[in-house]
Protein backbone atom coordinates (compact mmCIF):
# COMPACT_ATOMS: atom_id res chain seq x y z
CA UNK A 1 0.00 0.00 0.00
CA UNK A 2 0.98 3.27 -0.43
CA UNK A 3 1.60 5.57 1.97
CA UNK A 4 1.01 9.37 2.62
CA UNK A 5 4.17 11.08 3.09
CA UNK A 6 5.24 12.39 6.16
CA UNK A 7 8.13 15.23 5.75
CA UNK A 8 8.79 14.82 9.41
CA UNK A 9 10.20 11.30 8.63
CA UNK A 10 11.20 12.53 5.06
CA UNK A 11 13.45 14.94 7.07
CA UNK A 12 14.69 12.66 9.93
CA UNK A 13 17.61 11.36 8.87
CA UNK A 14 19.05 14.88 6.66
CA UNK A 15 21.36 15.59 10.23
CA UNK A 16 23.05 12.38 10.27
CA UNK A 17 26.52 12.34 9.40
CA UNK A 18 29.40 9.90 8.79
CA UNK A 19 28.84 8.66 5.54
CA UNK A 20 31.22 6.80 4.27
CA UNK A 21 32.36 6.59 0.16
CA UNK A 22 34.05 3.08 -0.77
CA UNK A 23 35.63 2.69 -4.03
CA UNK A 24 39.26 1.47 -4.68
CA UNK A 25 39.24 2.24 -0.83
CA UNK A 26 37.27 3.07 2.46
CA UNK A 27 38.20 6.55 2.50
CA UNK A 28 35.79 9.02 4.31
CA UNK A 29 33.35 10.00 0.89
CA UNK A 30 34.76 13.17 1.43
CA UNK A 31 38.48 12.84 1.05
CA UNK A 32 39.98 13.61 -2.20
CA UNK A 33 36.56 15.22 -3.13
CA UNK A 34 36.68 18.51 -1.02
CA UNK A 35 36.44 20.58 -4.86
CA UNK A 36 33.32 18.03 -6.05
CA UNK A 37 31.45 19.72 -2.41
CA UNK A 38 32.52 23.11 -3.32
CA UNK A 39 31.48 22.71 -6.90
CA UNK A 40 28.04 21.34 -6.01
CA UNK A 41 27.79 24.13 -3.20
CA UNK A 42 28.20 26.81 -5.81
CA UNK A 43 25.79 24.68 -8.15
CA UNK A 44 22.74 25.17 -5.08
CA UNK A 45 24.10 29.09 -4.52
CA UNK A 46 23.64 29.84 -8.09
CA UNK A 47 20.55 28.04 -8.95
CA UNK A 48 17.34 30.50 -8.18
CA UNK A 49 13.95 28.96 -9.09
CA UNK A 50 12.50 31.67 -11.18
CA UNK A 51 9.10 33.71 -10.48
CA UNK A 52 6.81 32.20 -12.65
CA UNK A 53 3.62 33.91 -11.67
CA UNK A 54 2.18 35.07 -14.43
CA UNK A 55 -0.22 37.75 -14.88
CA UNK A 56 -0.96 38.40 -18.44
CA UNK A 57 -2.92 36.07 -20.83
CA UNK A 58 -1.43 33.07 -22.98
CA UNK A 59 -1.22 35.35 -25.93
CA UNK A 60 1.88 37.51 -24.11
CA UNK A 61 4.28 34.81 -24.42
CA UNK A 62 7.50 35.78 -24.79
CA UNK A 63 8.86 33.60 -27.74
CA UNK A 64 12.89 31.59 -27.44
CA UNK A 65 15.02 33.35 -29.67
CA UNK A 66 16.19 29.94 -31.61
CA UNK A 67 19.58 30.62 -33.86
CA UNK A 68 22.56 28.35 -34.23
CA UNK A 69 25.06 30.98 -32.42
CA UNK A 70 22.77 30.72 -28.92
CA UNK A 71 23.66 27.15 -28.75
CA UNK A 72 25.68 26.37 -25.36
CA UNK A 73 25.66 22.29 -25.91
CA UNK A 74 24.03 19.40 -27.42
CA UNK A 75 23.60 16.27 -24.96
CA UNK A 76 22.61 12.39 -25.61
CA UNK A 77 20.61 9.93 -23.42
CA UNK A 78 19.67 6.42 -24.00
CA UNK A 79 16.34 5.86 -22.78
CA UNK A 80 15.55 2.51 -21.18
CA UNK A 81 12.98 1.27 -23.13
CA UNK A 82 10.51 -1.55 -23.17
CA UNK A 83 7.12 -1.78 -25.16
CA UNK A 84 5.31 -3.57 -22.37
CA UNK A 85 6.52 -0.58 -19.80
CA UNK A 86 8.49 -0.76 -16.61
CA UNK A 87 9.69 -3.71 -14.72
CA UNK A 88 8.69 -3.79 -10.66
CA UNK A 89 9.27 -7.38 -9.63
CA UNK A 90 11.38 -9.96 -7.51
CA UNK A 91 13.54 -12.57 -8.69
CA UNK A 92 15.61 -15.02 -6.28
CA UNK A 93 19.18 -15.61 -6.62
CA UNK A 94 19.81 -18.50 -4.12
CA UNK A 95 20.41 -16.52 -1.09
CA UNK A 96 19.84 -13.38 -2.47
CA UNK A 97 16.39 -11.49 -3.30
CA UNK A 98 16.67 -9.14 -6.14
CA UNK A 99 13.70 -6.45 -6.42
CA UNK A 100 13.99 -4.94 -9.72
CA UNK A 101 13.09 -1.57 -11.04
CA UNK A 102 14.01 -0.73 -14.33
CA UNK A 103 12.88 0.07 -17.93
CA UNK A 104 11.15 3.86 -17.52
CA UNK A 105 11.93 4.64 -20.70
CA UNK A 106 11.35 9.03 -20.83
CA UNK A 107 10.11 9.02 -17.25
CA UNK A 108 12.84 7.90 -15.08
CA UNK A 109 12.55 11.04 -13.54
CA UNK A 110 8.91 11.40 -13.56
CA UNK A 111 8.12 7.87 -11.67
CA UNK A 112 11.87 7.34 -9.98
CA UNK A 113 9.78 8.23 -6.41
CA UNK A 114 6.66 6.06 -7.25
CA UNK A 115 8.16 3.18 -9.05
CA UNK A 116 10.84 2.94 -5.91
CA UNK A 117 7.82 3.16 -3.02
CA UNK A 118 6.32 -0.08 -5.20
CA UNK A 119 9.89 -1.78 -5.19
CA UNK A 120 10.45 -1.00 -1.37
CA UNK A 121 7.16 -1.95 -0.20
CA UNK A 122 7.53 -5.03 -2.53
CA UNK A 123 11.10 -5.91 -1.07
CA UNK A 124 11.62 -4.74 2.83
CA UNK A 125 9.05 -6.99 4.51
CA UNK A 126 10.84 -9.58 7.20
CA UNK A 127 14.26 -8.24 5.74
CA UNK A 128 17.10 -7.62 7.99
CA UNK A 129 20.42 -6.52 7.76
CA UNK A 130 22.12 -3.87 4.87
CA UNK A 131 20.30 -3.48 1.49
CA UNK A 132 21.85 -2.59 -1.99
CA UNK A 133 21.23 -0.46 -4.73
CA UNK A 134 22.50 -0.96 -8.24
CA UNK A 135 22.74 2.11 -10.08
CA UNK A 136 23.16 5.62 -8.94
CA UNK A 137 20.45 7.50 -11.62
CA UNK A 138 17.21 9.09 -10.49
CA UNK A 139 15.72 5.61 -9.90
CA UNK A 140 18.54 4.41 -7.91
CA UNK A 141 18.81 7.46 -5.53
CA UNK A 142 15.08 7.51 -4.81
CA UNK A 143 15.20 3.77 -4.30
CA UNK A 144 18.11 4.26 -1.82
CA UNK A 145 16.47 7.36 -0.13
CA UNK A 146 13.48 5.85 0.59
CA UNK A 147 15.41 2.13 2.49
CA UNK A 148 17.00 5.20 4.39
CA UNK A 149 13.76 6.14 5.57
CA UNK A 150 12.94 2.88 6.54
CA UNK A 151 16.12 2.39 8.56
CA UNK A 152 18.23 0.68 6.39
CA UNK A 153 22.15 0.62 5.83
CA UNK A 154 22.08 1.23 2.19
CA UNK A 155 24.98 0.98 -0.04
CA UNK A 156 24.92 1.88 -3.72
CA UNK A 157 27.21 -0.22 -6.56
CA UNK A 158 27.32 2.11 -9.25
CA UNK A 159 29.43 2.19 -12.75
CA UNK A 160 28.61 5.68 -13.38
CA UNK A 161 27.60 8.53 -11.18
CA UNK A 162 26.27 12.02 -11.47
CA UNK A 163 26.93 13.59 -13.68
CA UNK A 164 26.92 10.51 -15.83
CA UNK A 165 24.22 9.36 -15.45
CA UNK A 166 21.68 8.91 -18.20
CA UNK A 167 19.38 10.93 -16.01
CA UNK A 168 21.93 14.36 -15.67
CA UNK A 169 20.88 14.35 -19.44
CA UNK A 170 17.35 14.06 -19.10
CA UNK A 171 14.82 16.73 -19.64
CA UNK A 172 13.19 17.11 -16.04
CA UNK A 173 9.24 17.47 -16.84
CA UNK A 174 7.60 15.92 -14.61
CA UNK A 175 4.77 13.80 -17.00
CA UNK A 176 4.89 10.19 -17.85
CA UNK A 177 6.45 10.22 -21.24
CA UNK A 178 7.56 7.95 -24.08
CA UNK A 179 6.74 5.22 -21.39
CA UNK A 180 5.66 2.05 -23.18
CA UNK A 181 3.28 0.59 -25.93
CA UNK A 182 -0.31 1.98 -25.60
CA UNK A 183 -1.45 -1.33 -27.16
CA UNK A 184 0.93 -3.40 -24.58
CA UNK A 185 -0.43 -1.62 -21.61
CA UNK A 186 -2.32 -4.31 -19.31
CA UNK A 187 -4.23 -3.59 -16.41
CA UNK A 188 -1.91 -4.77 -13.85
CA UNK A 189 0.78 -2.30 -15.05
CA UNK A 190 -1.81 0.18 -15.55
CA UNK A 191 -2.66 0.06 -11.74
CA UNK A 192 1.04 0.37 -11.03
CA UNK A 193 1.81 3.61 -13.33
CA UNK A 194 -0.93 5.16 -11.56
CA UNK A 195 0.05 4.12 -7.69
CA UNK A 196 3.69 5.09 -9.13
CA UNK A 197 2.73 8.66 -10.77
CA UNK A 198 0.43 9.41 -7.52
CA UNK A 199 3.31 8.88 -5.21
CA UNK A 200 6.26 10.81 -7.22
CA UNK A 201 3.35 13.95 -7.67
CA UNK A 202 3.14 13.92 -4.15
CA UNK A 203 7.17 13.37 -3.21
CA UNK A 204 8.14 16.62 -5.60
CA UNK A 205 5.81 18.94 -4.06
CA UNK A 206 7.88 18.33 -0.46
CA UNK A 207 10.99 18.69 -2.69
CA UNK A 208 10.33 22.59 -4.32
CA UNK A 209 12.65 25.16 -3.87
CA UNK A 210 16.12 26.00 -4.81
CA UNK A 211 17.67 22.91 -2.46
CA UNK A 212 16.32 20.46 -5.18
CA UNK A 213 16.08 22.79 -8.16
CA UNK A 214 12.25 21.78 -8.40
CA UNK A 215 9.60 24.39 -9.27
CA UNK A 216 5.72 24.50 -11.03
CA UNK A 217 5.52 25.30 -14.75
CA UNK A 218 2.82 25.89 -16.87
CA UNK A 219 2.40 23.84 -19.95
CA UNK A 220 0.54 24.28 -23.53
CA UNK A 221 0.06 20.55 -25.15
CA UNK A 222 -0.87 21.34 -28.59
CA UNK A 223 -2.34 19.29 -31.54
CA UNK A 224 -3.66 19.65 -34.71
CA UNK A 225 -6.60 16.92 -34.40
CA UNK A 226 -8.67 16.94 -31.87
CA UNK A 227 -7.34 15.31 -28.25
CA UNK A 228 -7.72 11.69 -27.61
CA UNK A 229 -9.48 12.50 -23.96
CA UNK A 230 -8.68 9.29 -22.91
CA UNK A 231 -5.41 10.11 -23.53
CA UNK A 232 -2.15 11.51 -21.35
CA UNK A 233 -3.01 14.47 -21.98
CA UNK A 234 -6.67 14.63 -22.55
CA UNK A 235 -9.49 15.52 -20.28
CA UNK A 236 -10.17 11.85 -19.12
CA UNK A 237 -6.58 11.42 -18.68
CA UNK A 238 -5.74 8.94 -15.88
CA UNK A 239 -3.77 11.30 -14.74
CA UNK A 240 -6.39 14.35 -14.73
CA UNK A 241 -5.98 14.78 -10.94
CA UNK A 242 -1.98 15.69 -11.54
CA UNK A 243 -2.85 18.12 -13.86
CA UNK A 244 -4.10 21.72 -11.83
CA UNK A 245 -5.23 24.73 -14.04
CA UNK A 246 -6.19 22.56 -16.84
CA UNK A 247 -8.59 24.06 -19.58
CA UNK A 248 -8.71 24.45 -23.24
CA UNK A 249 -7.79 27.19 -25.23
CA UNK A 250 -9.55 29.23 -27.97
CA UNK A 251 -6.98 30.28 -30.87
CA UNK A 252 -7.73 34.16 -29.54
CA UNK A 253 -6.32 33.12 -26.05
CA UNK A 254 -2.80 31.74 -27.27
CA UNK A 255 0.11 32.60 -30.03
CA UNK A 256 0.66 29.57 -31.33
CA UNK A 257 -0.17 29.78 -35.00
CA UNK A 258 -1.40 26.56 -36.62
CA UNK A 259 -2.27 24.51 -34.16
CA UNK A 260 -6.21 24.57 -33.24
CA UNK A 261 -6.66 22.44 -30.19
CA UNK A 262 -4.84 23.20 -27.44
CA UNK A 263 -4.45 22.57 -23.48
CA UNK A 264 -2.62 24.04 -20.54
CA UNK A 265 -1.90 23.05 -17.45
CA UNK A 266 0.62 23.04 -14.69
CA UNK A 267 3.32 20.37 -13.68
CA UNK A 268 6.63 20.18 -12.01
CA UNK A 269 10.24 21.58 -13.75
CA UNK A 270 12.84 19.21 -12.46
CA UNK A 271 16.31 20.64 -13.51
CA UNK A 272 18.68 17.64 -13.21
CA UNK A 273 21.76 19.05 -12.35
CA UNK A 274 20.80 20.54 -9.75
CA UNK A 275 18.16 17.55 -7.86
CA UNK A 276 20.96 14.70 -8.58
CA UNK A 277 23.62 16.40 -6.88
CA UNK A 278 21.18 17.20 -3.68
CA UNK A 279 19.96 13.54 -3.79
CA UNK A 280 23.57 12.44 -3.54
CA UNK A 281 24.06 14.57 -0.85
CA UNK A 282 20.97 13.52 1.21
CA UNK A 283 22.00 9.76 0.64
CA UNK A 284 25.46 10.51 1.98
CA UNK A 285 24.40 12.48 5.12
CA UNK A 286 21.94 9.79 5.99
CA UNK A 287 25.24 7.53 5.87
CA UNK A 288 25.25 5.89 2.77
CA UNK A 289 28.04 5.20 0.84
CA UNK A 290 28.92 4.21 -3.08
CA UNK A 291 31.12 2.02 -4.32
CA UNK A 292 32.26 2.29 -7.56
CA UNK A 293 31.93 -0.88 -9.67
CA UNK A 294 30.51 -2.32 -12.79
CA UNK A 295 28.91 -5.80 -11.45
CA UNK A 296 29.38 -7.83 -14.60
CA UNK A 297 26.70 -10.90 -13.71
CA UNK A 298 24.46 -12.72 -11.95
CA UNK A 299 27.42 -14.30 -9.80
CA UNK A 300 28.38 -10.85 -8.59
CA UNK A 301 25.63 -10.01 -7.55
CA UNK A 302 25.18 -13.14 -5.53
CA UNK A 303 28.35 -12.97 -4.20
CA UNK A 304 27.51 -9.16 -2.42
CA UNK A 305 27.72 -9.38 0.72
CA UNK A 306 24.09 -7.41 0.63
CA UNK A 307 21.19 -10.23 0.36
CA UNK A 308 18.53 -8.15 -0.54
CA UNK A 309 19.14 -5.95 -3.74
CA UNK A 310 17.62 -3.49 -6.17
CA UNK A 311 17.86 -3.46 -9.49
CA UNK A 312 18.12 0.45 -10.78
CA UNK A 313 20.69 -0.40 -14.03
CA UNK A 314 18.13 1.16 -16.44
CA UNK A 315 19.64 -0.51 -19.77
CA UNK A 316 22.15 -2.38 -17.90
CA UNK A 317 19.63 -4.94 -16.94
CA UNK A 318 19.22 -5.62 -20.59
CA UNK A 319 22.69 -7.48 -20.15
CA UNK A 320 22.60 -7.98 -16.56
CA UNK A 321 19.39 -9.85 -16.51
CA UNK A 322 18.88 -11.15 -20.16
CA UNK A 323 15.92 -8.94 -20.77
CA UNK A 324 15.80 -8.63 -24.50
CA UNK A 325 12.83 -6.42 -24.55
CA UNK A 326 14.70 -3.41 -22.97
CA UNK A 327 15.93 -1.28 -25.86
CA UNK A 328 17.59 2.10 -26.02
CA UNK A 329 15.69 4.51 -27.58
CA UNK A 330 18.58 7.86 -28.16
CA UNK A 331 17.62 11.13 -27.21
CA UNK A 332 18.85 14.04 -27.86
CA UNK A 333 18.31 17.55 -26.80
CA UNK A 334 20.32 21.04 -27.64
CA UNK A 335 20.42 23.84 -24.92
CA UNK A 336 20.48 27.33 -26.18
CA UNK A 337 21.31 30.01 -24.33
CA UNK A 338 19.24 30.94 -20.75
CA UNK A 339 16.14 33.65 -21.49
CA UNK A 340 15.22 34.67 -17.68
CA UNK A 341 11.27 35.96 -18.92
CA UNK A 342 10.76 32.35 -21.06
CA UNK A 343 8.67 30.33 -18.18
CA UNK A 344 6.51 27.87 -19.84
CA UNK A 345 7.14 24.34 -21.95
CA UNK A 346 5.10 24.15 -25.11
CA UNK A 347 4.64 20.45 -26.32
CA UNK A 348 3.71 20.13 -29.84
CA UNK A 349 4.41 16.24 -31.37
CA UNK A 350 7.78 15.59 -31.10
CA UNK A 351 8.98 19.26 -30.12
CA UNK A 352 9.10 20.48 -26.74
CA UNK A 353 11.02 23.41 -25.38
CA UNK A 354 11.43 23.46 -21.35
CA UNK A 355 13.48 26.20 -19.74
CA UNK A 356 15.65 26.04 -17.43
CA UNK A 357 17.85 27.76 -15.29
CA UNK A 358 20.90 25.87 -16.61
CA UNK A 359 19.34 26.63 -20.43
CA UNK A 360 16.78 26.91 -23.10
CA UNK A 361 15.72 22.64 -23.58
CA UNK A 362 15.13 21.74 -27.22
CA UNK A 363 13.72 18.61 -28.26
CA UNK A 364 13.15 15.87 -29.34
CA UNK A 365 14.25 12.96 -31.24
CA UNK A 366 13.28 9.18 -30.29
CA UNK A 367 16.12 6.45 -31.94
CA UNK A 368 14.50 3.33 -31.25
CA UNK A 369 17.07 0.31 -31.22
CA UNK A 370 20.22 3.16 -31.49
CA UNK A 371 23.15 2.52 -29.21
CA UNK A 372 25.64 5.81 -30.32
CA UNK A 373 25.79 8.59 -27.64
CA UNK A 374 27.45 10.51 -30.57
CA UNK A 375 25.08 13.61 -31.16
CA UNK A 376 23.39 13.30 -34.49
CA UNK A 377 24.27 16.76 -36.67
CA UNK A 378 21.44 16.71 -39.19
CA UNK A 379 18.82 16.10 -36.76
CA UNK A 380 19.77 18.67 -34.74
CA UNK A 381 19.51 20.81 -37.56
CA UNK A 382 16.58 19.88 -38.78
CA UNK A 383 14.54 20.80 -35.19
CA UNK A 384 16.46 24.51 -34.44
CA UNK A 385 15.01 24.87 -38.02
CA UNK A 386 11.52 23.73 -36.68
CA UNK A 387 11.74 25.70 -33.34
CA UNK A 388 12.59 28.35 -35.09
CA UNK A 389 9.82 28.33 -37.31
CA UNK A 390 7.73 27.71 -34.42
CA UNK A 391 8.60 30.52 -31.98
CA UNK A 392 9.06 32.94 -34.95
CA UNK A 393 5.53 31.83 -36.14
CA UNK A 394 3.84 33.26 -32.76
CA UNK A 395 0.89 35.98 -33.13
CA UNK A 396 1.25 39.43 -32.61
Amino acid sequence: MLQPINRRHFLRHCGVLGAALAGASSLPWWSGCASERVRRAGVLRAYAAPDISFTGSARDLPPVHVAPEREIRTVVGLRPYRPSGFVVRAEKLDDTLVVHNYGHGGSGITLSWGTAKLAVDLGVSGHRGAVAVLGCGAVGLANARLLQEAGFEVTIYAKAMPPETTSNVAGGQWFPAFLSDPTQRTDAFKAQLLAAAEYAYRRYQIMLGPRFGVRWMRNYYLNHQPFIESGYAGAQSPFRAMMPEYRALAPDEHPFTGYAFVRQFDTLLIEPPVYLAAMLDEFHLAGGRVVVRELPDRAAIQALPEKLVFNCTGLGARALFDDDELMPVKGQLTFLLPQPEVQYAPIAGDLYMFPRSDGILLGGTHEEGVWSLEPNLRRKAELLAAHKAFFDGFRG
